[in-house]
Protein backbone atom coordinates (compact mmCIF):
# COMPACT_ATOMS: atom_id res chain seq x y z
CA UNK A 1 0.00 0.00 0.00
CA UNK A 2 1.27 3.48 -0.76
CA UNK A 3 2.44 5.14 2.41
CA UNK A 4 1.44 8.59 1.19
CA UNK A 5 -2.06 7.87 0.00
CA UNK A 6 -4.82 8.18 2.56
CA UNK A 7 -6.01 4.61 2.11
CA UNK A 8 -9.19 5.25 4.03
CA UNK A 9 -11.58 2.53 5.10
CA UNK A 10 -14.01 2.51 8.00
CA UNK A 11 -12.87 -0.06 10.52
CA UNK A 12 -15.93 -2.24 10.93
CA UNK A 13 -14.16 -5.45 11.92
CA UNK A 14 -10.99 -5.47 13.99
CA UNK A 15 -11.28 -9.04 15.23
CA UNK A 16 -7.89 -9.97 13.84
CA UNK A 17 -5.86 -7.29 15.60
CA UNK A 18 -2.90 -8.67 17.56
CA UNK A 19 -3.71 -9.29 21.24
CA UNK A 20 -2.47 -6.87 23.87
CA UNK A 21 0.05 -9.43 25.07
CA UNK A 22 1.81 -9.25 21.69
CA UNK A 23 2.23 -5.48 21.96
CA UNK A 24 3.52 -5.60 25.51
CA UNK A 25 6.26 -7.99 24.43
CA UNK A 26 7.97 -5.02 22.82
CA UNK A 27 9.39 -2.58 25.41
CA UNK A 28 9.02 1.15 24.98
CA UNK A 29 12.10 2.92 23.67
CA UNK A 30 13.32 6.34 22.60
CA UNK A 31 16.83 5.62 21.32
CA UNK A 32 16.56 6.91 17.76
CA UNK A 33 19.47 8.77 16.15
CA UNK A 34 18.59 11.58 13.76
CA UNK A 35 20.56 14.33 12.10
CA UNK A 36 19.76 16.87 9.41
CA UNK A 37 22.42 18.78 7.47
CA UNK A 38 22.07 21.19 4.57
CA UNK A 39 24.03 23.51 2.33
CA UNK A 40 22.53 26.93 1.67
CA UNK A 41 24.94 29.79 2.49
CA UNK A 42 27.42 31.37 0.08
CA UNK A 43 30.45 29.91 1.92
CA UNK A 44 28.76 26.52 1.90
CA UNK A 45 28.22 26.69 -1.86
CA UNK A 46 31.88 27.63 -2.28
CA UNK A 47 32.92 24.64 -0.14
CA UNK A 48 31.61 22.14 -2.69
CA UNK A 49 33.15 20.91 -5.93
CA UNK A 50 31.83 22.86 -8.91
CA UNK A 51 31.83 21.79 -12.55
CA UNK A 52 30.20 24.68 -14.37
CA UNK A 53 28.05 25.96 -11.51
CA UNK A 54 28.23 29.48 -10.12
CA UNK A 55 27.56 30.45 -6.51
CA UNK A 56 25.65 33.73 -6.33
CA UNK A 57 25.86 35.74 -3.07
CA UNK A 58 23.09 37.85 -1.62
CA UNK A 59 20.30 37.76 0.92
CA UNK A 60 19.36 34.30 -0.34
CA UNK A 61 22.47 32.77 -1.96
CA UNK A 62 21.99 30.16 -4.66
CA UNK A 63 23.66 27.95 -7.23
CA UNK A 64 23.09 28.43 -10.95
CA UNK A 65 24.73 27.41 -14.20
CA UNK A 66 27.73 29.61 -14.95
CA UNK A 67 29.60 28.21 -17.92
CA UNK A 68 28.11 24.80 -18.60
CA UNK A 69 30.27 21.72 -18.15
CA UNK A 70 28.95 20.23 -21.37
CA UNK A 71 25.90 19.02 -23.26
CA UNK A 72 24.16 15.70 -22.76
CA UNK A 73 21.21 13.84 -24.23
CA UNK A 74 18.39 12.65 -21.97
CA UNK A 75 15.43 10.47 -22.86
CA UNK A 76 12.53 10.98 -20.52
CA UNK A 77 11.28 7.46 -19.72
CA UNK A 78 7.76 8.79 -19.09
CA UNK A 79 7.31 10.58 -22.41
CA UNK A 80 9.87 8.89 -24.66
CA UNK A 81 11.15 12.33 -25.68
CA UNK A 82 14.88 12.69 -26.24
CA UNK A 83 16.40 16.17 -25.93
CA UNK A 84 19.80 17.80 -25.53
CA UNK A 85 20.61 19.73 -22.37
CA UNK A 86 23.45 21.89 -21.15
CA UNK A 87 24.45 20.89 -17.66
CA UNK A 88 26.60 21.83 -14.67
CA UNK A 89 27.18 19.96 -11.42
CA UNK A 90 27.87 20.77 -7.79
CA UNK A 91 29.00 18.13 -5.28
CA UNK A 92 28.89 18.75 -1.55
CA UNK A 93 31.79 18.07 0.78
CA UNK A 94 31.75 14.65 2.42
CA UNK A 95 29.38 14.74 5.38
CA UNK A 96 30.19 12.35 8.21
CA UNK A 97 26.93 11.41 9.89
CA UNK A 98 28.27 10.68 13.37
CA UNK A 99 26.53 7.30 13.70
CA UNK A 100 25.67 4.40 11.44
CA UNK A 101 22.52 5.45 9.57
CA UNK A 102 19.97 3.02 8.21
CA UNK A 103 17.99 5.59 6.19
CA UNK A 104 18.52 8.91 4.43
CA UNK A 105 16.09 11.26 2.72
CA UNK A 106 17.41 14.18 0.66
CA UNK A 107 15.43 17.38 0.12
CA UNK A 108 16.06 20.52 -1.89
CA UNK A 109 14.68 23.99 -2.58
CA UNK A 110 15.00 25.46 -6.07
CA UNK A 111 13.44 27.50 -8.85
CA UNK A 112 13.29 25.90 -12.29
CA UNK A 113 12.23 28.35 -15.02
CA UNK A 114 10.80 26.94 -18.25
CA UNK A 115 13.42 24.92 -20.11
CA UNK A 116 15.30 23.86 -16.95
CA UNK A 117 15.32 21.04 -14.39
CA UNK A 118 17.64 19.39 -11.88
CA UNK A 119 18.73 16.01 -10.59
CA UNK A 120 19.84 15.18 -7.03
CA UNK A 121 22.12 12.20 -6.37
CA UNK A 122 23.65 10.53 -3.32
CA UNK A 123 27.11 8.98 -2.99
CA UNK A 124 27.88 7.33 0.34
CA UNK A 125 30.42 5.34 2.30
CA UNK A 126 29.39 2.35 4.39
CA UNK A 127 30.74 1.67 7.86
CA UNK A 128 32.91 -1.13 6.40
CA UNK A 129 34.58 1.32 4.00
CA UNK A 130 32.80 0.27 0.82
CA UNK A 131 31.15 2.87 -1.42
CA UNK A 132 27.52 3.02 -2.43
CA UNK A 133 26.58 3.45 -6.07
CA UNK A 134 25.71 6.95 -7.17
CA UNK A 135 21.99 6.87 -6.45
CA UNK A 136 19.47 9.17 -8.12
CA UNK A 137 17.26 10.63 -5.39
CA UNK A 138 15.04 12.61 -7.74
CA UNK A 139 14.64 14.35 -11.09
CA UNK A 140 12.68 17.49 -10.44
CA UNK A 141 11.13 20.55 -12.01
CA UNK A 142 8.37 22.71 -10.62
CA UNK A 143 6.37 22.19 -13.82
CA UNK A 144 5.85 19.14 -15.99
CA UNK A 145 6.28 20.54 -19.49
CA UNK A 146 10.04 19.92 -19.96
CA UNK A 147 10.46 16.62 -18.11
CA UNK A 148 8.26 14.44 -15.98
CA UNK A 149 9.16 14.89 -12.30
CA UNK A 150 10.18 11.42 -11.12
CA UNK A 151 12.24 9.10 -8.97
CA UNK A 152 14.12 6.05 -10.31
CA UNK A 153 13.13 2.47 -9.52
CA UNK A 154 15.42 -0.54 -9.26
CA UNK A 155 18.46 1.08 -7.64
CA UNK A 156 20.29 -1.32 -5.30
CA UNK A 157 23.71 -2.86 -4.65
CA UNK A 158 22.71 -5.69 -2.31
CA UNK A 159 23.49 -3.62 0.79
CA UNK A 160 21.16 -0.66 0.28
CA UNK A 161 18.29 0.29 -1.99
CA UNK A 162 16.34 3.38 -2.99
CA UNK A 163 12.66 3.15 -2.15
CA UNK A 164 11.09 6.05 -4.04
CA UNK A 165 12.63 8.99 -2.12
CA UNK A 166 14.43 7.07 0.65
CA UNK A 167 17.88 5.49 0.83
CA UNK A 168 17.53 2.40 3.01
CA UNK A 169 19.94 -0.22 4.29
CA UNK A 170 18.48 -3.57 3.26
CA UNK A 171 19.29 -5.36 6.53
CA UNK A 172 20.38 -3.07 9.36
CA UNK A 173 20.88 -6.07 11.66
CA UNK A 174 23.76 -7.26 9.43
CA UNK A 175 25.83 -4.38 10.84
CA UNK A 176 26.78 -2.49 7.67
CA UNK A 177 25.29 1.01 7.80
CA UNK A 178 25.82 4.39 6.13
CA UNK A 179 28.75 6.31 7.65
CA UNK A 180 29.02 9.39 5.42
CA UNK A 181 27.67 10.83 2.18
CA UNK A 182 27.90 13.49 -0.48
CA UNK A 183 25.02 15.06 -2.38
CA UNK A 184 25.48 15.95 -6.03
CA UNK A 185 23.16 18.36 -7.84
CA UNK A 186 23.10 18.54 -11.64
CA UNK A 187 21.46 21.61 -13.19
CA UNK A 188 20.08 21.34 -16.74
CA UNK A 189 18.91 23.92 -19.27
CA UNK A 190 18.13 23.95 -22.97
CA UNK A 191 21.24 24.66 -25.09
CA UNK A 192 21.76 28.35 -25.67
CA UNK A 193 19.21 29.36 -23.05
CA UNK A 194 20.28 31.93 -20.48
CA UNK A 195 17.75 30.96 -17.80
CA UNK A 196 19.08 28.46 -15.28
CA UNK A 197 17.80 26.55 -12.28
CA UNK A 198 18.50 28.35 -9.04
CA UNK A 199 19.21 26.00 -6.14
CA UNK A 200 18.75 27.66 -2.75
CA UNK A 201 19.24 24.63 -0.55
CA UNK A 202 20.09 20.95 -0.63
CA UNK A 203 20.25 18.75 2.44
CA UNK A 204 19.51 15.36 3.92
CA UNK A 205 18.06 13.74 7.00
CA UNK A 206 20.04 10.66 8.06
CA UNK A 207 18.65 8.44 10.79
CA UNK A 208 18.79 5.16 12.60
CA UNK A 209 15.49 4.46 14.28
CA UNK A 210 15.33 1.00 15.86
CA UNK A 211 12.41 -1.30 15.31
CA UNK A 212 9.72 -0.39 17.86
CA UNK A 213 6.02 -0.85 18.32
CA UNK A 214 5.74 1.79 21.07
CA UNK A 215 7.66 4.81 22.35
CA UNK A 216 8.05 6.51 25.70
CA UNK A 217 5.52 9.38 25.97
CA UNK A 218 6.92 12.90 25.99
CA UNK A 219 6.38 15.34 28.85
CA UNK A 220 4.77 18.22 26.97
CA UNK A 221 3.70 21.53 28.57
CA UNK A 222 5.59 23.55 25.92
CA UNK A 223 2.77 24.76 23.66
CA UNK A 224 -0.37 23.60 25.45
CA UNK A 225 -3.24 25.93 24.70
CA UNK A 226 -1.64 27.23 21.46
CA UNK A 227 -3.39 26.80 18.09
CA UNK A 228 -2.21 28.20 14.76
CA UNK A 229 -4.69 29.59 12.22
CA UNK A 230 -3.85 27.18 9.40
CA UNK A 231 -6.32 27.07 6.48
CA UNK A 232 -8.42 23.90 6.29
CA UNK A 233 -8.73 21.85 3.13
CA UNK A 234 -10.30 18.45 2.63
CA UNK A 235 -8.80 16.06 0.11
CA UNK A 236 -12.01 14.05 -0.04
CA UNK A 237 -14.05 16.79 -1.72
CA UNK A 238 -11.69 16.31 -4.70
CA UNK A 239 -12.52 12.64 -5.12
CA UNK A 240 -12.65 11.77 -8.84
CA UNK A 241 -10.84 14.92 -9.96
CA UNK A 242 -7.86 14.36 -12.27
CA UNK A 243 -7.41 10.62 -11.69
CA UNK A 244 -4.17 10.75 -13.72
CA UNK A 245 -2.59 12.22 -10.58
CA UNK A 246 -2.69 9.29 -8.14
CA UNK A 247 -6.31 8.39 -8.70
CA UNK A 248 -7.76 11.75 -7.73
CA UNK A 249 -8.35 13.65 -4.53
CA UNK A 250 -9.00 10.72 -2.21
CA UNK A 251 -5.23 10.00 -2.29
CA UNK A 252 -4.04 13.62 -2.04
CA UNK A 253 -3.29 13.79 1.69
CA UNK A 254 0.30 14.98 1.22
CA UNK A 255 -0.24 17.83 -1.27
CA UNK A 256 -3.40 18.91 0.57
CA UNK A 257 -1.45 19.13 3.83
CA UNK A 258 1.41 20.95 2.11
CA UNK A 259 -0.98 23.44 0.51
CA UNK A 260 -2.53 24.23 3.89
CA UNK A 261 0.89 25.18 5.25
CA UNK A 262 1.88 27.14 2.13
CA UNK A 263 -1.25 29.23 2.51
CA UNK A 264 -0.73 29.64 6.25
CA UNK A 265 2.43 31.54 5.30
CA UNK A 266 0.47 33.82 2.95
CA UNK A 267 1.29 32.18 -0.39
CA UNK A 268 -0.83 30.44 -3.00
CA UNK A 269 -0.80 29.70 -6.74
CA UNK A 270 -1.49 32.57 -9.10
CA UNK A 271 -4.73 32.57 -11.11
CA UNK A 272 -2.69 31.78 -14.23
CA UNK A 273 -1.31 28.68 -12.51
CA UNK A 274 -4.84 27.45 -11.88
CA UNK A 275 -6.21 28.12 -15.37
CA UNK A 276 -5.98 24.41 -16.28
CA UNK A 277 -8.29 23.37 -13.41
CA UNK A 278 -11.99 22.91 -14.12
CA UNK A 279 -13.57 26.15 -12.82
CA UNK A 280 -16.40 24.17 -11.23
CA UNK A 281 -13.99 22.53 -8.78
CA UNK A 282 -13.67 23.97 -5.28
CA UNK A 283 -10.21 24.83 -3.96
CA UNK A 284 -8.38 24.46 -7.29
CA UNK A 285 -5.07 25.10 -5.54
CA UNK A 286 -5.30 21.59 -4.07
CA UNK A 287 -5.54 20.13 -7.59
CA UNK A 288 -2.55 22.28 -8.54
CA UNK A 289 -0.54 21.06 -5.55
CA UNK A 290 -1.29 17.43 -6.47
CA UNK A 291 -0.12 17.94 -10.05
CA UNK A 292 2.97 19.85 -8.85
CA UNK A 293 4.06 17.09 -6.46
CA UNK A 294 3.20 14.10 -8.65
CA UNK A 295 5.99 11.55 -9.09
CA UNK A 296 5.59 9.84 -12.46
CA UNK A 297 7.56 6.75 -11.39
CA UNK A 298 5.96 6.34 -7.96
CA UNK A 299 2.62 7.26 -9.55
CA UNK A 300 1.61 9.28 -6.54
CA UNK A 301 1.61 12.78 -5.08
CA UNK A 302 3.11 11.66 -1.76
CA UNK A 303 6.82 11.88 -2.54
CA UNK A 304 8.16 13.61 0.57
CA UNK A 305 10.89 15.87 -0.94
CA UNK A 306 8.71 16.69 -3.95
CA UNK A 307 6.18 18.14 -1.51
CA UNK A 308 8.70 20.28 0.37
CA UNK A 309 10.23 21.39 -2.95
CA UNK A 310 6.76 22.47 -4.08
CA UNK A 311 6.35 24.55 -0.92
CA UNK A 312 9.78 26.10 -1.50
CA UNK A 313 8.75 27.21 -5.00
CA UNK A 314 6.81 29.97 -3.20
CA UNK A 315 9.96 31.32 -1.58
CA UNK A 316 9.58 29.21 1.54
CA UNK A 317 12.11 26.80 3.02
CA UNK A 318 11.02 23.17 3.09
CA UNK A 319 12.80 20.14 4.50
CA UNK A 320 12.00 16.49 5.19
CA UNK A 321 13.27 15.27 8.54
CA UNK A 322 12.39 13.13 11.52
CA UNK A 323 11.63 14.44 14.98
CA UNK A 324 12.21 12.65 18.28
CA UNK A 325 8.96 13.39 20.09
CA UNK A 326 5.86 15.54 20.39
CA UNK A 327 7.89 17.86 22.63
CA UNK A 328 9.82 18.86 19.51
CA UNK A 329 6.59 19.43 17.58
CA UNK A 330 5.47 21.64 20.47
CA UNK A 331 8.61 23.75 20.06
CA UNK A 332 7.65 24.40 16.45
CA UNK A 333 4.07 25.26 17.36
CA UNK A 334 5.37 27.63 20.06
CA UNK A 335 7.46 29.30 17.34
CA UNK A 336 4.38 29.66 15.12
CA UNK A 337 5.36 26.87 12.70
CA UNK A 338 2.86 24.10 11.83
CA UNK A 339 4.29 20.62 11.23
CA UNK A 340 3.17 18.06 8.64
CA UNK A 341 3.49 14.53 10.00
CA UNK A 342 3.35 11.06 8.42
CA UNK A 343 1.64 8.15 10.22
CA UNK A 344 -0.33 4.94 9.75
CA UNK A 345 -2.92 3.43 12.06
CA UNK A 346 -6.02 1.34 12.58
CA UNK A 347 -9.23 3.14 13.47
CA UNK A 348 -9.05 1.58 16.92
CA UNK A 349 -5.62 3.16 17.51
CA UNK A 350 -6.63 6.79 16.98
CA UNK A 351 -9.86 7.59 18.77
CA UNK A 352 -12.36 9.60 16.69
CA UNK A 353 -10.42 9.22 13.43
CA UNK A 354 -13.06 6.71 12.22
CA UNK A 355 -10.80 5.31 9.49
CA UNK A 356 -7.71 3.16 9.03
CA UNK A 357 -4.76 4.00 6.81
CA UNK A 358 -1.53 2.37 5.68
CA UNK A 359 0.02 5.81 5.27
CA UNK A 360 -1.36 9.30 5.74
CA UNK A 361 -0.20 12.88 6.24
CA UNK A 362 -1.84 15.70 8.13
CA UNK A 363 -0.92 18.99 9.79
CA UNK A 364 -0.31 19.50 13.49
CA UNK A 365 -1.64 23.00 14.15
CA UNK A 366 -1.64 23.14 17.94
CA UNK A 367 -2.34 21.57 21.32
CA UNK A 368 -5.29 21.76 23.65
CA UNK A 369 -4.98 23.09 27.19
CA UNK A 370 -4.50 19.49 28.37
CA UNK A 371 -1.90 18.58 25.74
CA UNK A 372 -3.95 16.71 23.16
CA UNK A 373 -3.00 17.26 19.53
CA UNK A 374 -5.02 19.59 17.27
CA UNK A 375 -4.85 18.33 13.70
CA UNK A 376 -5.91 19.60 10.31
CA UNK A 377 -6.79 16.20 8.85
CA UNK A 378 -7.36 16.33 5.08
CA UNK A 379 -9.11 12.92 5.20
CA UNK A 380 -12.31 14.67 6.22
CA UNK A 381 -15.71 14.95 4.61
CA UNK A 382 -15.53 18.72 4.15
CA UNK A 383 -13.30 21.70 4.84
CA UNK A 384 -15.38 22.46 7.92
CA UNK A 385 -14.66 18.98 9.30
CA UNK A 386 -10.86 19.17 8.83
CA UNK A 387 -10.08 20.32 12.38
CA UNK A 388 -9.78 17.32 14.69
CA UNK A 389 -8.40 16.67 18.16
CA UNK A 390 -6.57 13.38 18.79
CA UNK A 391 -5.39 12.01 22.10
CA UNK A 392 -1.76 12.88 22.71
CA UNK A 393 -0.66 9.41 23.79
CA UNK A 394 -2.32 7.73 20.81
CA UNK A 395 -1.00 10.19 18.26
CA UNK A 396 2.57 9.98 19.53
CA UNK A 397 2.59 6.19 19.19
CA UNK A 398 1.18 5.98 15.66
CA UNK A 399 3.52 8.71 14.41
CA UNK A 400 6.81 7.65 16.03
CA UNK A 401 6.69 3.87 15.84
CA UNK A 402 8.47 1.95 13.06
CA UNK A 403 6.45 -1.26 13.44
CA UNK A 404 2.71 -1.76 13.73
CA UNK A 405 0.07 -4.44 13.46
CA UNK A 406 -2.38 -4.61 10.60
CA UNK A 407 -5.98 -5.58 11.27
CA UNK A 408 -5.18 -9.21 10.35
CA UNK A 409 -2.34 -9.40 12.89
CA UNK A 410 0.57 -9.19 10.44
CA UNK A 411 3.34 -6.65 10.95
CA UNK A 412 3.82 -3.55 8.79
CA UNK A 413 6.10 -0.51 9.00
CA UNK A 414 5.56 2.98 10.43
CA UNK A 415 7.18 6.29 9.53
CA UNK A 416 9.32 6.66 12.65
CA UNK A 417 8.52 10.35 13.12
CA UNK A 418 8.79 11.73 9.57
CA UNK A 419 7.81 15.40 9.29
CA UNK A 420 7.81 18.27 6.80
CA UNK A 421 9.09 21.55 8.19
CA UNK A 422 7.94 24.44 5.99
CA UNK A 423 8.56 28.09 6.90
CA UNK A 424 9.86 31.36 5.43
CA UNK A 425 13.62 31.44 4.94
CA UNK A 426 13.90 34.27 7.49
CA UNK A 427 12.06 32.31 10.18
CA UNK A 428 14.28 31.06 12.98
CA UNK A 429 13.63 27.37 13.51
CA UNK A 430 13.73 26.08 17.08
CA UNK A 431 16.83 24.17 18.06
CA UNK A 432 16.34 20.42 18.05
CA UNK A 433 19.09 18.07 19.21
CA UNK A 434 20.99 16.58 16.28
CA UNK A 435 19.65 19.14 13.82
CA UNK A 436 21.67 22.25 14.66
CA UNK A 437 22.69 22.70 11.03
CA UNK A 438 19.25 23.69 9.78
Amino acid sequence: MRRSAAVVALAVAMAFIAPASAATAHPTTHDEQITFDRWQTFPQWLSGRSEGTRAVPGRKPYLSIGRSAGTTSFTDPHTGTTASWEYATWTSPQRRIGFGASELVASWNADTPAGTWLQVELEGTYTDGRQTPRYVMGRWASGDQDIRRATVDGQSDGVSSIWTDTFSIDDASAGVLLQSYRLRVTLFRKPGQSASPQVFQVGAMASNVPDRFTVTPSAGHIAWGRELAVPRYSQNIHEGEYPEYDGGGEAWCSPTSTEMVVEYWGHRPRPADLAWVDPSYADPQVDHAARSTYDYTYEGAGNWPFNTAYAASYGLTGIVTRLHSLDEVERFIAAGIPVVTSQSFLATELTDANYSTSGHLFVVVGFTATGDVIINDPASSSNDAVRNVYQRSEFEQVWLRTKRYRANGTVASGSGGVAYIIAPSWKQLPRVPGSDNW
